[in-house]
């Protein structure tokens, strides 16, 4: 684990112990009630800090009504003018995330520093493969990994020489290869929490691939503080895609689902109840494994190490607890049973 220097974003503290799950509103940010209606719905769904866009002055009244629909801190997201950034810590924002190269001169960065400072808000400095600087690039020639690192580490020093380090670092691309080695580099040269993030990953599909090879690859380096799936779709899809990468690495509690990809052996309905296994399951907060396999070939012994699990039959199945057979069930009995057992666990 890195020795991750900590940053307190409401009352979440970014220190390497808890991976905090992230997203941002996608409703137009002058529709104040829809933006607090999402961000309510994000919040039900499990994520930990929302993300706003604060790209006008009209766009600051998101900040004290969603503040008041919601309990977990809120991060506004700036670009150009400096005062937006001025305006959001003044009506109580819990984290800036900008780019300090385009907001202007050192001295308009330095007063987004001072009102940070004196509010206790972080500032997040976000990076990305498709704004990098023009000497960066024209060094690299492309925006390498080590180009938006050096772009991530050039934009902390401008904080750091007004003596500010309550900093959080993004470095994306939609690249997943570009994205994980620049993480791992900035891990390297670096001891601020890292958010991580494939940005621009796509629709449902293969955003959640591409974030789940990205983000889990740099969680399993112990790698990344906060995360965020990025998909083109619902944010509420996007907290329950990061629920899922952390279970599946062991970063978060929850049933584990194992199930088998059937065979000509299958004789019961295995792909149907298995997704009504999972969806049954989803929200059960208890740290086990769940099996859900064809047949008596793949049912015990495959998934001995289950905690529960039931083999297929001939409409039938058998159920069993690590590995032992406990009984045998009917086909349609399957859900329930199983969950009486999960139940008594």
């Amino acid at each position: 684990m890195r020795n991750v220097r900590p940053v307190k974003v409401g009352d979440c503290v970014l220190d390497g112990r808890h991976i905090y799950i992230q997203s941002m509103l996608n409703v137009p940010s002058y529709d104040i009630e829809g933006s607090v209606k999402q961000a309510v719905e994000l919040e039900k769904a499990g994520c930990e800090i929302i993300r706003a866009a604060i790209p006008d002055m009209d766009a600051v009244k998101l900040i004290p009504a969603i503040k008041e629909a919601v309990s977990i801190p809120l991060v506004a997201d700036i670009h150009f003018d400096y005062r937006l950034a001025l305006e959001a810590a003044a009506a109580g924002i819990d984290k800036i995330r900008i780019n300090p190269g385009n907001i202007g001169g050192t001295d308009r960065v330095k007063k987004v520093v001072d009102a940070c400072r004196s509010r206790n808000i972080p500032i997040r400095i976000g990076v990305n493969s498709g704004s990098l600087e023009k000497e960066i690039l024209a060094k690299y020639g492309s925006p390498t990994p080590e180009a938006l690192v050096e772009s991530a580490m050039t934009h902390a020093a401008m904080l750091e020489q007004f003596d500010f380090n309550d900093i959080v670092i993004s470095i994306k691309s939609s690249d997943v290869n570009k994205m994980i080695a620049s993480y791992r580099l900035a891990a390297e040269k670096c001891n601020y929490p890292l958010h991580l993030g494939v940005t621009e990953a796509g629709t449902e599909r293969m955003g959640l691939i591409k974030s789940a090879v990205g983000i889990g690859s740099l969680l399993c380096d112990g790698i990344g503080e906060t995360i965020r799936v990025s998909l083109t779709d619902d944010p509420v899809k996007e907290i329950a895609a990061a629920q899922d990468i952390l279970r599946a690495i062991g970063k978060k509690r929850g049933v584990k689902l194992v199930s088998c990809p059937t065979c000509g052996r299958t004789r019961i309905d295995l792909i149907g109840t298995a997704k009504k296994v999972e969806e049954a399951v989803k929200n059960i907060d208890k740290d086990i494994t769940v099996a859900v396999m064809g047949c008596v070939v793949n049912g015990p012994g495959e998934a001995r190490e289950a905690d529960l699990g039931i083999a297929g039959g001939d409409g039938c199945a058998m159920i069993f607890k690590k590995g032992k057979i406990l009984r045998k069930i009917k086909e349609e009995d399957i859900v329930s049973e199983l969950l009486a057992e999960i139940e008594r666990l």
